[in-house]
């Protein structure tokens, strides 16, 4: 099956945005007894069905930059227009903005520059730029692996600075990219090996791997990728966290892909984990997307998505730019 990527991307990201948009800071006993089945409306945020949140504007905003080329600086201007304008906002307006993110939006106002704008320490370790990073994926395609770290580096500290946050959003990306081709349990084995590589060169980023552990555990690892341990997959229900920190966020969403079969499986798992439900349907929704092509993604859920035409016009032109199609080997 070919499918085009960054359609897949876009479509599947704020569809499962929507998805989590009512239910965002939902308890998990109360979803376990309400589960979340179909896409819904108003609750948390009192948005019609199909209202996507800050996660895909911030998406869309970086989408539209790179139609025109890679610019920190024009990535910077359309969150600003976002923050100030409801630019690539659902329906006109911005109702949902991130702690850290409005402060670094504000500090870019104020003249800090875009890869010094976001805060780096040790609780500004959200999961505001691994929220919006996958459409950074046909970009980085096919980039060597340094200039793959000090992109996606400049790209989370317009809002995510830490370490921490950075290496979240590369696992994601490296993840991503070979989900064109393969199975999840494929592609986080593969990541893991590119990554072994990439942390031997950034000692930075070396610090945080113990933080991800269930994702690239420690250093034995053999080097035959058949024998590779993910102890996410054997990770139970219980001790997946949904909350806005960057790790769970990753965690959860990795998770709810390994135990999961189709889209629709995936993304609902992912709403019905509760609190940050958007966020982790959104990350959740846009590597389901990748997996199973956008043709795959409910068409009841489409026919109601928020802006559904200028999201596939934005894809179509994010398509033209860097032209990748999914390959399907699964």
């Amino acid at each position: 099956m070919k499918t085009t990527l960054s359609k897949s991307i876009l479509l599947g990201l704020a569809v499962g945005d929507a998805l989590g948009v009512p239910f965002e800071f939902r308890g998990r006993g109360n979803l376990e007894r309400h589960p979340v089945t179909g896409m819904a409306g108003y609750g948390t945020h009192n948005q019609p069905p199909g209202t996507w949140s800050d996660d895909s504007s911030l998406s869309f905003c970086l989408a539209e930059s790179l139609c025109g080329g890679y610019d920190i600086q024009d990535i910077a201007r359309l969150f600003l227009k976002w923050y100030n304008e409801a630019y690539w906002a659902a329906r006109g307006e911005v109702f949902d903005v991130g702690i850290a993110t409005r402060e670094a939006i504000l500090r870019i106002k104020s003249g800090e520059p875009p890869t010094s704008a976001g805060l780096n320490g040790e609780f500004d370790n959200g999961n505001g730029s691994l929220m919006r990073i996958l459409p950074l994926l046909p970009f980085i395609l096919k980039k060597g692996d340094h200039e793959i770290v000090k992109i996606v580096t400049e790209v989370s500290s317009v809002t995510h600075r830490h370490p921490r946050c950075i290496l979240a959003c590369l696992i994601l990306l490296l993840v991503a990219e070979r989900l064109c081709e393969y199975s999840i349990l494929e592609a986080i084995r593969g990541m893991q090996v590119r990554l072994r590589d990439i942390l031997r060169m950034h000692p930075k980023l070396l610090t945080q791997k113990q933080h991800f552990d269930r994702i690239i555990p420690g250093n034995s690892q053999p080097k035959n990728t058949d024998n590779f341990h993910i102890p996410l997959k054997d990770a139970s229900p219980q001790s997946i966290r949904s909350s806005g920190y960057v790790v769970d966020t990753l965690e959860a969403s990795l998770w709810c892909l390994l135990h999961s079969s189709s889209y629709k499986e995936a993304v609902l798992k992912a709403v019905n984990l509760g609190e940050d439900a958007d966020t982790t349907a959104c990350v959740t929704g846009g590597l389901a997307g990748i997996l199973y092509g956008h043709q795959n993604i409910p068409q009841e859920w489409l026919n109601i998505l928020a802006r559904k035409a200028d999201i596939e016009k934005l894809a179509e032109m994010l398509e033209a730019k860097y032209p990748n199609e999914c390959v399907k080997k699964i």
